[in-house]
């Protein structure tokens, strides 16, 4: 068995295919590895698993790019995320912090939004590129508060997160656990979580809601598919030993320690997540005219 994961080596979305790999193998007492298949914002591994036998053997971490995002900010991502995938679990996620550089004028999300209100297009905002998870939380964030900023992509989470160190950006929507250590040594200013309550990563840092922005959650999240046609056989044990596996104090250890947060849902769940992830992200690129090249 194999678990595709459409990114590199490293990031969150290899610690949860590699848990889930190890925990499988035990279950099934077979081999289950994980394959890393990066590469086109993670359309080249996505588009490796519709590919592959329905057979239950081999899987894939979906992610919010991957499949919600990527449908619809490609003319042609080369899949359909209702056809071609079996929803098995969601299993964890990771929130976004707005983040600011330290000698930012704003002090909280009140004044952040005045500033931006009385200048739109001025403050500049980075990503981690075109049509990222960060990249559409400023999106979604505009939509919301309606503001506008200068949106500033660059090639991945370290230049983003360093462009707010060197003070090259205001702000971003970065994961917190790459800049609560920038706020305590007074480099960064952490105004708001875009995440129901509060992150295990970072307890002190209030909701958006908290602060008089509501329903604003974004961020990525963690969810094992199949591709469609799977014996039911296959895919009801599969269901079965994913959920002892996300449900357990081990899984819940192990996700915190990486600054991961567990959210389990089964797979009815899972699919109507997935369907409205999908209405969602369509809306906000349709709005905002978001497209990226092949």
């Amino acid at each position: 068995m194999k678990i595709v994961v459409a990114w590199p080596p490293g990031g969150s979305t290899d610690i949860v295919g590699r848990f889930l790999a190890e925990q499988l193998s035990i279950a099934f007492k077979r081999s289950v590895v994980v394959e890393n298949r990066p590469g086109a914002n993670g359309n080249i591994g996505t588009q490796s698993v519709i590919k592959s036998p329905a057979d239950g053997y081999t899987l894939q971490i979906a992610t919010a790019e991957t499949h919600a995002i990527n449908p619809h900010v490609y003319k042609n991502a080369g899949y359909e995320v209702t056809k071609d995938f079996e929803p098995i679990a969601l299993v964890a996620r990771v929130n976004f912090v707005l983040t600011t550089k330290g000698e930012f004028p704003a002090t909280d999300l009140k004044q952040f939004l005045e500033l931006a209100k009385a200048q739109p297009g001025k403050y500049t905002v980075a990503s981690y590129g075109i049509g990222s998870t960060s990249h559409m939380a400023l999106a979604a964030f505009e939509e919301k508060t309606g503001t506008n900023y200068l949106h500033v992509p660059y090639k991945g989470v370290a230049p983003a997160v360093n462009a707010i160190l060197t003070g090259e950006v205001d702000a971003a929507f970065v994961s917190p656990n790459s800049v609560v250590g920038l706020e305590k040594n007074g480099q960064a200013k952490i105004l708001g979580s875009a995440s129901l309550k509060r992150q295990s990563s970072a307890p002190n840092v209030p909701t958006f809601a908290e602060l008089g922005v509501p329903d604003f959650v974004t961020g990525n999240w963690y969810g094992l598919v199949a591709p469609a046609g799977i014996p039911e056989e296959a895919k009801k044990r599969l269901q079965e030993e994913v959920r002892k596996i996300a449900t357990s104090e081990q899984f819940v250890t192990r996700a915190n320690a990486a600054a991961i947060d567990v959210d389990y849902r089964d797979a009815d769940e899972f699919a109507k997540y997935l369907k409205s992830e999908n209405d969602r992200w369509q809306q906000i690129v349709a709005a905002r005219k978001i497209e990226v090249a092949q």
